[in-house]
């Protein structure tokens, strides 16, 4: 069974992903676009609440989730 720190663990990776991600991608593009697009504006407006929630998730410890 699941607990709720390991979905917290688990909803923080994946907005740390989801939020760094697109942003990392451009260390390896070769454009000259140097702005931030709309991609990587829904990647943060998604990511960021996702690894708030994962973090207030992680003190609620071994109660099943």
């Amino acid at each position: 069974m699941i607990t709720k720190r390991q979905l917290g663990y688990g909803f923080s990776a994946v907005g740390l992903a989801l939020a760094l991600g697109p942003f990392l991608l451009d260390l390896f593009r070769t454009t000259n676009y140097t702005g931030i697009g709309p991609t990587q504006l829904l990647a943060l407006q998604v990511g960021i609440p996702l690894f708030v929630l994962g973090l207030t998730l992680i003190p609620l410890g071994r109660r099943p989730a």
